[in-house]
C-alpha cells in the first residue's frame, strides 16, 4: 500500500514538474526533492524519466477522461457538455498565463525533441477531439462535426499561447465570451438570448 502510495506522489509530483518546468529541464533530484523520498527509493519506482513520462501521460489521460464523464453527467445538453469545455480556460486562467496549457505545452515539446512518447501524448488531445466531435455530431452537426472540433480545439490552444505569452487574463475572459457567441451561432441560440438566460440562472 506505502508502496503504491509513494509512486502515485512521484507521478503526480513529476507531472506538476513536466507541466511548470517542462519534461526536459525536470530532473531526478527535482521529483525526489518534491517528493521528499531518497534517489534509492526513487529508483525503486523508476528505473529512468521516460519511465516516468509515460506514467504522466497515463495519468493525464485517466483525468481528462473523469472529467469528460463528468461533463457527460452533469448535463445531457450536448451544447452545455462543450461550454464546460470552453470555460476550463477561465477555471485554469491563471495556470494558463503563467505555464500555458499542459496539454499543448507538453505536446510541442516532445515534437521539438522527438521523443517516442510524442504520439502518446498527443492521445490526451486526439481525447477532447473525439469528445467534442461526438458532441457537435449529437446537436446535428454530423458532416462537419471534426472540422468544428478542430477549430475550437486550435481556438483553445491559440488562446492559452497569447495568454501565457501576454499574462492577460482579460484577453482568456473576451476570447472565452467570443467562443461562446461562436458556439451559440453553431445551436440557433443570439448571444443577447443566452446573456438573458444567464442573467436568470445568476
Amino acid at each position: 500500500m506505502q508502496a503504491n502510495s509513494t509512486r502515485e506522489s512521484i507521478v503526480s509530483s513529476a507531472d506538476d514538474l513536466f507541466y511548470r518546468q517542462g519534461f526536459e529541464q525536470t530532473t531526478f533530484a527535482d521529483i525526489a526533492g518534491a517528493v521528499g523520498i531518497s534517489r534509492g527509493n526513487f529508483y525503486y519506482h523508476f528505473k529512468t524519466k521516460d519511465e516516468i513520462l509515460e506514467a504522466v501521460i497515463k495519468r493525464r489521460l485517466a483525468n481528462t477522461r473523469n472529467m469528460l464523464d463528468q461533463w457527460e453527467a452533469n448535463s445531457s445538453e450536448p451544447e452545455e457538455r462543450i461550454r464546460s469545455f470552453i470555460r476550463i480556460l477561465i477555471g485554469n486562467r491563471g495556470k494558463i498565463m503563467r505555464h500555458g496549457c499542459p496539454v499543448g505545452t507538453l505536446c510541442a515539446e516532445l515534437a521539438k525533441l522527438e521523443h517516442l512518447q510524442r504520439d502518446a501524448a498527443n492521445e490526451v488531445m486526439t481525447l477532447f477531439r473525439t469528445w467534442l466531435r461526438r458532441q457537435f455530431a449529437a446537436m446535428g452537426h454530423e458532416a462537419d462535426a471534426d472540422v468544428l472540433a478542430m477549430h475550437l480545439l486550435a481556438r483553445s490552444q491559440g488562446i492559452a499561447l497569447v495568454a501565457n505569452a501576454y499574462q492577460d487574463g482579460n484577453f482568456v475572459d473576451a476570447e472565452v465570451e467570443q467562443l461562446l457567441d461562436w458556439l451559440d451561432t453553431c445551436t440557433g441560440v443570439s448571444p443577447r438570448l443566452r446573456a438573458e438566460q444567464s442573467q436568470k440562472e445568476g
